[in-house]
């Protein structure tokens, strides 16, 4: 599986770790940025999106996870979830089929980043009732 990195410079040391836990394990590509200088997130985000799969996994850091987060869902393929512990990102994989992680660079220790990685990659999307309300999330196309 190929995993896609994005960062700011609040989640550049928390991408980095991951990059390093995960490239054992899977096809990581990095998108940026390379240092903890003052950057904006959604440029990166963006950058990311250019060459996403929807079918992959990406991770997103930055401050909070909110501002990745945001700007990934702007996407219609992404199904961005925003995760500060593994049962959060459980459900969001089982019952949203979430495809991208965010995470707040700033409120979780390298080791709580593992476990909650590692718990969204392992984790099945359930299906059934939950497919009824996945295809509801992009608004219709007319009007």
């Amino acid at each position: 599986m190929r995993v896609w990195l994005v960062s700011d410079h609040a989640g550049y040391a928390l991408k980095s770790h991951l990059r390093t836990y995960l490239k054992a394990r899977y096809d990581v590509i990095d998108v940026g940025p390379f240092s903890e200088e003052s950057t904006d997130y959604p440029q990166w985000v963006h950058r990311l999106m250019v060459e996403f799969d929807p079918t992959q996994r990406a991770i997103l850091i930055c401050g909070t996870g909110n501002g990745v987060c945001m700007t990934a869902n702007r996407y219609p393929q992404v199904r961005a979830a925003l995760a500060w512990n593994p049962e959060i990102a459980r459900l969001a994989r089982a019952h949203n089929d979430a495809n991208v992680l965010c995470l707040p660079g700033r409120f979780l220790t390298p080791q709580e980043a593992e476990a909650i990685v590692d718990v969204f990659f392992a984790t099945p999307f359930e299906g059934g009732r939950h497919e009824r309300r996945i295809a509801q999330i992009n608004p219709p196309t007319c009007c």
